[in-house]
């Protein structure tokens, strides 16, 4: 008996052993090895830096107030914009939470309106809470209340979002967005500000 159980041990814990090391060691160092040589900006988290300071990612969105920054989707994660607490509401359509949060900003952004009609993404959150970008709709919705508080021309704020409008990819994944943090810093360069931080 005992010997029949120890023919059957042995060959398992070989195979554990083997496949252990070839999936939880080999293959994960392949891989990131692999990540660094052909996308090593993206395997490093898309980090942004300014004047070699990093300020953020490009895939992780963050809160900015106040008139004079484009302001990202709302964020349900956490206290907003908490990436260890990545998640969306949880609401859903005939949630009465839900409607009174959209109708509060649509409120609040109704005196701001630089265009007809608030884009649904500037009111509602996704399904992260951490969503970088925000569609070129919402960005040119707004470019007066951005342009008023700098002194600018609204023109050059909006060729600015034109200039960061980032297409479908390679010409039919996904949908034309901006990115947020990188649209801000680009602003605070043209314009001066400083540094665009939450």
């Amino acid at each position: 008996m005992f010997k029949e159980v120890s023919s059957a041990l042995r060959p398992a814990l070989v195979l554990t052993l083997l496949f252990a090391g070839l999936l939880g060691i080999a293959y994960p160092a392949a891989m990131t090895g692999l990540a660094q040589v052909l996308f090593p900006r993206a395997a490093n988290g898309s980090l942004v830096s300014l004047r070699g300071r990093v300020v953020g990612s490009a895939l992780i969105g963050q809160g900015f107030a106040g008139s004079r920054y484009f302001h990202p989707r709302p964020s349900a994660a956490g206290k907003g914009y908490d990436a260890t607490a990545s998640s969306g509401s949880n609401l859903g359509p005939a949630s009465k939470a839900l409607a009174d949060r959209v109708t509060a900003g649509i409120r609040a952004l109704a005196p701001t309106a630089g265009a007809p009609g608030i884009p649904a993404d500037l009111v509602t959150t996704s399904a992260s809470g951490l969503d970088p970008d925000i569609s070129p709709a919402a960005a040119y919705f707004q470019v007066a209340r951005v342009a008023g508080a700098r002194h600018v021309s609204p023109a050059s704020v909006r060729r600015l979002v034109d200039a960061h409008v980032d297409d479908t990819w390679p010409g039919f994944l996904g949908e034309p967005h901006v990115n947020v943090l990188e649209l801000n810093l680009a602003l605070d360069a043209q314009t001066g500000g400083g540094v665009a931080s939450p």
